[in-house]
């Protein structure tokens, strides 16, 4: 299977290759891993192998070059065989920005150099819903983590952490600092029934020390039309995630149906694939799809043009990047859940066995589309297609 078909007179680029690699590797063991869940320590050590890590960062930096659609494709190839993995790639990616968005370049610079020479893979503990870490002034500038942070997908085998806390005036600081600092426990807690391998737990912070040059305070957090970039990459990878399955559930249920479908007692077809209604499901399922397809590639070129304005980006020609990725990330939501939901009703009773584990596409999308309720982007959309009123910007929009 190819996980990432060229384009016609698409250029084929040196990494291509490396991402085929990978995807192929991911899909021989996706399932069994879905069933196991806990960190997938092997998978991630061939993404540091792979020099995937390095992949959005300019090549002057020693990365890949790759544009942040070519990124998301990526993202989008991993996610139709393991979402799980996928959502570990792409938030490395959204941490290695956000240092770029928030922070100083002489901050951010050697931290990205260090990431290729090291092969650093960066996990999260930053959650901005999640205000029970605290932050106490040190001396020096510096300040003193404690607390107990959830949802930090990727924190176990990572090795730079982003944390946020609230200083005692309900301040969000971020930090970026070495998972083995002194004080830092990654704990072995996530167990939900999707996105099993994405060790979205907790971390506790005991009086975990962050200089003040591991702080992220010029411009800051969401201070600027350009910092403010970094909640539409986060829904973007999202979206992709979201399509990602999508494709990988049509992709199952159509080589179920070719391989051992069997027409229904009273249909006409002398075989699954020619019956009328089986037809009109993958018509539907087809049609979603590329629907979300099309307004997803339209987003992530919109949001590559905005990334090149820099610091030049103005809150207007932000605001309408935010509307194109929030239509994407509706579309992508509603057509794989529909997708990973209906497919069943073209493959059958046979296809529910436990040994596929075909449902993980569905449970891999109930959970993760639950990270932000989508009804709150379409009634952006509408704000917008009615008031003509863009989205204010905030940590998920």
């Amino acid at each position: 299977m190819k996980h990432f078909p060229a384009e016609a007179g698409e250029e084929v680029v040196p990494w291509h290759s490396a991402a085929q690699r990978v995807a192929q590797a991911l899909a021989q063991t996706a399932v069994e891993r879905d069933e196991r869940g806990g960190t997938p320590k092997a998978e991630r050590d061939l993404l540091r192998e792979s020099g995937l890590l390095m992949l959005s960062v300019p090549a002057e930096l020693g990365g890949l070059g790759a544009s942040w659609r070519q990124t998301l494709d990526v993202v989008r190839g991993f996610a139709r065989v393991d979402s799980s993995v996928a959502h570990l790639f792409a938030f490395h990616h959204l941490l290695l920005a956000t240092t770029r968005l928030f922070g100083r370049r002489a901050q951010w610079e050697p931290w990205i150099v260090q990431t290729g020479e090291r092969r650093w893979f960066w996990g999260n503990a930053l959650n901005p819903l999640d205000k029970s870490t605290r932050a106490e002034l040190a001396g020096g500038g510096g300040y003193v983590f404690s607390g107990r942070k959830s949802f930090c997908s990727g924190a176990s085998d990572s090795d730079m952490l982003l944390a946020s806390a609230l200083d005692a005036n309900g301040k969000l600081l971020i930090g970026v600092v070495p998972t083995d600092r002194a004080g830092i426990r990654v704990l072995d807690d996530w167990d939900n029934m999707g996105q099993r391998q994405t060790d979205s737990g907790s971390v506790l912070f005991d009086g975990v020390r962050v200089d003040a040059k591991e702080l992220l305070l010029e411009p800051g957090p969401l201070s600027t039309p350009f910092a403010c970039l970094r909640p539409l990459l986060a829904q973007l990878i999202l979206a992709n995630i979201y399509l990602g399955l999508g494709e990988g559930a049509l992709a199952e249920a159509k080589a179920f149906t070719l391989q051992q479908g069997r027409p229904w007692l009273f249909s006409p077809a002398p075989a699954a694939n020619e019956d009328p209604f089986v037809l009109a499901h993958y018509g539907d399922f087809w049609l979603a799809l590329q629907g979300a397809r099309s307004l997803l590639d339209d987003a992530a070129d919109a949001f590559d043009q905005a990334w090149l304005r820099g610091d030049s980006l103005d809150a207007q020609e932000r605001g309408q990047v935010a509307i194109a990725v929030a239509a994407a990330k509706v579309a992508s939501t509603r057509a794989g859940l529909e997708v990973a939901h209906r497919m069943f009703e073209v493959t059958g009773a046979r296809a529910t066995t436990a040994a596929l584990r075909l449902d993980r596409y569905w449970r891999n999308l109930r959970v993760h589309t639950l990270h932000d309720p989508v009804d709150y982007k379409v009634r952006e959309l509408g704000d917008w297609a009615l008031n003509e009123r863009l989205p204010p910007p905030s940590f998920y929009s």
